[in-house]
């Protein structure tokens, strides 16, 4: 390739509204181009891009076992009405008419497609296992797209479906799919890490996320360094910080905390250890015999997880209550509640953490106090103990094997086993060794293919632009000749020099563009090419070029006949 013949756009600032480097980077190299809030153009070095990350995935996919088709972008209503997912989806589904006013969205998933075809095409035992797959185009109207290519509304995704005849048969699916992610960020040259996560809008009872550790990603990871254990901090179990409980030691007290609201003024206050004090927090569930209130309860320098409390009994429809209903149920405004003394009964669910506390401080339920001295069985009666809080750094790791830290991550893909949960709303059954239907068991695999490229710049880049990994980079290789248009001799040498790396299977580029050599390099580093070769005069008068990879601090001279032994080394694969 020839730089002449290709299209680069670079710029030297990034608008304004970029919020994250890759976003900036992104739109400075000319990889994509801003069509409106989070719909973009993937210009000729994206593209680049883009077909490398669809390349190792389709490999490692068929590799995998998986079974490629094309499903459409447009889906008929009636199959997301058939999993109820039309309703439950929320805004962020795109709702159409066509002329004849019938209803279909723009797939921000394939679920209830794949398990159609599979209803159609899926008749007996024998035809198991089965998995397809996908590259597709998605669409999900965010409110507020940011991030560049990482929260964009339309996007690519590599999305995966099996289905088998039990749940053995699916997990052993399950696990193929997720060797072959490991397999596949593995390639991309990626540090990552595979955590237990949380289900989501999908469903299902396993899962796993596929995070980049970046410093700018959305998701809280927690991992413990001396074991295996990862999960997101929806997913991360919190075990009680506190092995028993101990005796009273402190009469029950109504203690003055005049303005003290919040757990650590009233810490302040008392002059505790924040962690001898117990925030509450009020939901509402709205149900046939009228609005009932649970009261959850944490210690005070911890948090509520909500998607842990949505899985309990009871609370999956939960909400937060209002003031009004605060005031009805526990005669005091929020900032002074708990659990003793309310005008109404709430149903009280403690951490496990606080579940075995004693002698802690909650509030009286009457503004400006709290109550001192509080003790389980002596002056309240034993809670709903349920792990209802995020963990934090240095907690014990539920594996037991140390205590956990935490990470910010990029989440680019997912596993989830989803048992029956579609193939029992559609009838999506096969015909088992005796005669008799069954329900397929599924499971899903999605890669987000246009995210993996912010994530990968996320986690390489520098002052001066982006670092590709070999395997992602628009060009792996480049070559920068000084001189070409007033030296046959450095033409000669680069154009050979060109056909020698394309020979010998690397992805290079010339820059025959004639440019000065600051502005030359500077155009290649902000986009991030891995290996630059420099191709002077003085260097063919002493038989050697001048090699810099994109993360060396300097060049270096490497004799001419070294340079195919070096880049193979350097490369990776």
């Amino acid at each position: 390739m020839r730089a002449s013949r290709f299209f680069i756009s670079t710029q030297k600032e990034a608008p304004a509204d970029a919020d994250v480097a890759s976003q900036a980077l992104m739109l400075r190299a000319g990889m994509i181009r801003k069509l409106a809030a989070g719909l973009y153009t993937y210009m000729p070095l994206g593209l680049r891009s883009l077909r490398k990350v669809e390349a190792i995935v389709r490999e490692e996919m068929n590799r995998a076992g998986g079974i490629e088709l094309l499903m459409p972008i447009v889906q008929p209503a009636e199959l997301w009405q058939e999993t109820g997912r039309w309703d439950k989806f929320g805004p962020e589904l795109l709702r159409i008419k066509d002329r004849h006013e019938r209803d279909f969205i723009v797939q921000p998933t394939s679920e209830e497609v794949v398990t159609d075809i599979a209803r159609g095409e899926l008749r007996s035992w024998r035809q198991l296992p089965v998995n397809f797959y996908h590259i597709q185009t998605k669409f999900r109207d965010e409110r507020r797209p940011r991030f560049g290519v990482m929260r964009a509304r339309e996007f690519t995704m590599k999305d995966a479906y099996s289905f088998d005849r039990d749940r053995d048969a699916a997990q052993r699916s399950y696990e193929a799919m997720y060797q072959a992610y490991q397999r596949i960020f593995e390639r991309f040259g990626f540090e990552f890490r595979a955590v237990a996560a949380d289900s989501g809008a999908i469903g299902g009872s396993l899962s796993h996320e596929f995070h980049v550790i970046a410093d700018t990603g959305e998701d809280a990871i927690a991992y413990c360094p001396e074991s295996d254990y990862a999960a997101n901090l929806e997913k991360a179990e919190a075990l009680p910080l506190l092995q028993q409980r101990g005796a009273p030691g402190r009469p029950l007290e109504r203690t003055p905390t005049p303005g003290a609201a919040k757990c650590e003024d009233v810490a302040e206050q008392l002059r505790i250890p924040l962690q001898s004090t117990v925030k509450s927090v009020v939901l509402a569930v709205d149900g046939d015999a009228g609005t009932q209130l649970v009261l959850l309860l944490v210690r005070g320098d911890h948090a509520v997880n909500e998607v842990k409390v949505g899985k309990l009994a009871g609370l999956e429809e939960s909400r937060m209550a209002t003031e009004q209903e605060i005031v009805e149920w526990f005669g005091c405004r929020p900032g002074f509640i708990g659990p003793i003394g309310t005008a109404r009964a709430p149903r009280v669910i403690a951490d496990r953490t606080v579940a075995h506390m004693h002698d802690f401080v909650v509030g009286a339920n009457v503004p400006d106090f709290h109550y001192t001295g509080v003790n389980w069985g002596r002056d309240l009666p034993e809670p709903e103990v349920a792990d209802i809080r995020n963990v934090v750094e240095g907690d014990p790791s539920p594996d037991g094997r140390g205590r956990l830290a935490m990470c910010r991550g990029i989440e680019v893909g997912h596993v989830f086993y989803l048992g029956t949960k579609y193939s029992v709303a559609m009838q999506a059954n096969y015909i088992d060794e005796a005669g008799k239907p069954q329900p397929l068991e599924m499971g899903c695999y999605g890669i987000g293919i246009t995210r993996i490229l912010g994530a990968c710049i996320e986690q390489n880049h520098d002052e001066r632009g982006m670092i590709w990994p070999d395997a992602l980079a628009p060009f792996q290789v480049v070559v920068c000749p000084i001189g070409m248009d007033r030296s046959p001799q450095v033409r000669e040498a680069a154009d050979a020099l060109l056909d020698e790396l394309l020979g010998a299977g690397f992805d290079a580029v010339l820059d025959d563009r004639g440019l000065r050599p600051g502005p030359m390099f500077a155009d290649w580093e902000l986009i991030g090419v891995p290996h630059r070769l420099v191709v002077s005069e003085r260097g063919l008068a002493a038989g050697t070029l001048e090699y810099q990879h994109r993360r060396d601090s300097a060049a270096s001279s490497v004799a001419r006949g070294e340079v195919l032994p070096l880049l193979r080394a350097r490369a990776q694969h």
